[in-house]
C-alpha cells in the first residue's frame, strides 16, 4: 500500500469522524430543543426559560412547577427514553441482520411483548407494573424462541427474519384470540395498551427504563466495531478478530432488551425502530451506521410524534397512531425501493 493511499485513507477516516460527530451533536441539540418544546406548549403556555428553570429546580414557582414537573416532564421523559431505546434497537437489528426491513416490529419481538401484556390484562386482570413485567418477559421469550429456531451452526440474518415474521404472525393471531375472549372493559384496556402511548408510563416504569438505558446504550456503542465487522459477513469478521457468535448474541440481547423495555413502558409504538436507522444513515452519509445517531433520531421522531398527537391535531391521539400514519407510507416506499434494488426479495 503506497503512502498516497494511506494518506487518502486517513483523510477519509478523519472526514467521516468529523461528520459523525457533527451530525450526532446536531441531533442531540435537536432532541434537547424538542424536549423543551413539548413542555412549553399546551393550554398553559410557558417560555423556554420557565421550563428549563423548573426542570433544573432553579426557581420556586408552584404553578409552573406543577405544570412542568408534575404534568409534562414525565411524558417528555417517556418519549425521550422510549425513542432512544427504539432507535438504537432498530438500527442494531437492521445492521446485524443486514436488511433495512429487519425491525423488531416485524420479527416477533414486539408481538411477543404484546401477547404477554394482553394476556396479563385479559386473563390475569393485571395492571400497571405487572403489565410492564409481562410485556418484558414476553419479548424476551419470543426473541429466545426465534434465536433457537434460527440456529443452524450459527444464526443467519435471512433465516432469523423469516422465522421472526412467522412467529410474529402466529403471536398476532393469538392476540386476536385472547381479545375475542375478553370482556368489554378488559378488551378496551388491552386495545388502548396495544395502540401505544408515551403518556401511559408510570414513574416506576419510566425510572427503570432510564436506568437501563444508562447501561445498555453505552454497551451498544462499545460493541459498534464488532457490529460493523459482522455487517461484512462472518468470514470477514473472524478475519478481523471478532468472535462472531458471542458478538452477535450480545448485540441481539442488547437490542431485544431495549425494545422490550420500550414496549413494556409505552406499548407497541410502531415504525420508530424501522425509520430511525435509515434516517440517521442519510444524515451521516459515508459515516453511516452510528448507534448513537440512530438513537437520537428515534428520540427526535417520537418527541415530534407526541407533539403532533397531543397538541397539533383537533383531537388528541395516542402517539402510536401518529407514528403508524407516518410509518406506513415509508414502509411501502422502502419495500418498493429495496425490491427495485434486489434487496427485498
Amino acid at each position: 500500500m503506497t503512502v498516497a493511499t494511506l494518506t487518502a485513507l486517513r483523510v477519509d477516516r478523519r472526514r467521516r469522524t468529523v461528520r459523525s460527530v457533527g451530525v450526532t451533536t446536531a441531533l442531540a441539540c435537536t432532541v434537547a430543543a424538542l424536549f423543551v418544546l413539548t413542555m412549553m406548549v399546551g393550554s398553559y403556555r410557558l417560555s423556554a426559560g420557565q421550563v428549563i428553570a423548573s426542570v433544573l429546580h432553579l426557581t420556586d414557582n408552584p404553578s409552573v412547577d406543577f405544570v412542568v414537573r408534575g404534568l409534562r416532564l414525565p411524558t417528555a421523559l417517556a418519549a425521550l427514553a422510549v425513542g432512544l431505546a427504539l432507535g438504537a434497537s432498530g438500527t442494531i437489528f437492521q445492521q446485524l441482520l443486514r436488511n433495512p426491513l429487519a425491525s423488531p416490529d416485524f420479527v416477533g419481538v414486539t408481538s411477543g411483548a404484546s401477547l404477554a401484556a394482553v394476556s396479563g390484562i385479559v386473563l390475569l386482570h393485571a395492571a400497571g407494573l405487572a403489565v410492564c413485567a409481562y410485556a418484558l418477559g414476553g419479548a424476551l421469550l419470543a426473541a429466545l424462541l426465534m434465536y433457537v429456531l434460527a440456529w443452524r451452526d450459527g444464526v443467519s440474518g435471512y433465516r432469523f427474519i423469516l422465522i421472526g415474521i412467522g412467529v410474529a404472525a402466529f403471536l398476532d393471531g393469538l392476540i386476536g384470540y385472547v381479545l375475542s375472549r375478553a370482556r368489554l372493559t378488559e378488551a378496551r384496556q388491552a386495545m388502548h395498551w396495544l395502540t401505544g402511548s408515551v403518556g401511559q408510563a408510570s414513574d416506576t416504569e419510566l425510572r427503570f427504563l432510564l436506568y437501563a438505558l444508562l447501561v445498555l446504550l453505552p454497551a451498544a456503542v462499545l460493541l459498534q466495531r464488532q457490529l460493523r465487522a459482522l455487517e461484512l459477513g462472518d468470514d470477514s469478521a473472524r478475519a478481523l478478530g471478532v468472535r462472531t457468535e458471542l458478538s452477535r448474541a450480545s448485540l441481539l440481547a442488547i437490542a431485544v432488551l431495549l425494545v422490550a423495555l420500550a414496549v413494556a413502558v409505552a406499548g407497541p409504538i410502531v415504525f420508530v425502530a424501522l425509520i430511525a436507522g435509515p434516517v440517521a444513515n442519510r444524515l451521516l452519509g459515508p459515516a453511516a451506521g452510528g448507534i448513537a445517531a440512530a438513537a437520537l433520531t428515534g428520540a427526535a421522531l417520537l418527541l415530534t410524534a407526541d407533539l403532533v398527537a397531543v397538541h397539533l391535531l383537533p383531537v388528541p391521539l395516542p402517539t402510536g397512531v401518529v407514528t403508524g400514519a407516518v410509518g406506513a407510507p415509508y414502509l411501502l416506499w422502502l419495500l418498493a425501493t429495496t425490491n427495485r434494488q434486489g434487496v427485498g426479495g
